[in-house]
Order: C-alpha cells, then sequence, then structure tokens
C-alpha cells in the first residue's frame, strides 16, 4: 500500500539477524515519526516492545495491561 496511516505487523523482527531487525525498527519508527504511520505489532521481541510508545498485554485473549509510554 502506497503511504498507509496504519500497518498491522505480526513479528516483524522474527527470523531476522539482530542488524536486520534494528535497521527495520529505525525505518518504522521514522515513519511513525515523520508521516505519522501507526504500528500495530504482534510480537515477543523485546527490542520492538522497548521502542513501543505504548504496549498493551494480552493474557489468554485478554488484556492484562495498557501501558503508555512518555
Amino acid at each position: 500500500a502506497s503511504n498507509p496511516a496504519v500497518v498491522l505487523a505480526d513479528e516483524p523482527t522474527a527470523n531476522v539477524d539482530s542488524e536486520t531487525a534494528e535497521n527495520l525498527l529505525s525505518i518504522m519508527e521514522k515513519l511513525n515519526q515523520e508521516r505519522g504511520v501507526t504500528f500495530v505489532f504482534s510480537t515477543h521481541d523485546q527490542r520492538v516492545i522497548d521502542r513501543a510508545k505504548r504496549v498493551i498485554t494480552m493474557v489468554d485473549g485478554r488484556i492484562a495491561s495498557d501501558e503508555i509510554k512518555t
């Protein structure tokens, strides 16, 4: 899609090496900051979680926590 407002990504850094994962995260962060693209991730990767502005944790299909980082 060209210029999407929202990108849904399931495990975007899975199966890539650490350097590629960092590059992907930097690109997505830049798109968010410069173009306002919202990213919604499903992930277990702590690197993704650490960069997120908001983290919603699910347990057994229910929201266990909802944290907005400042």
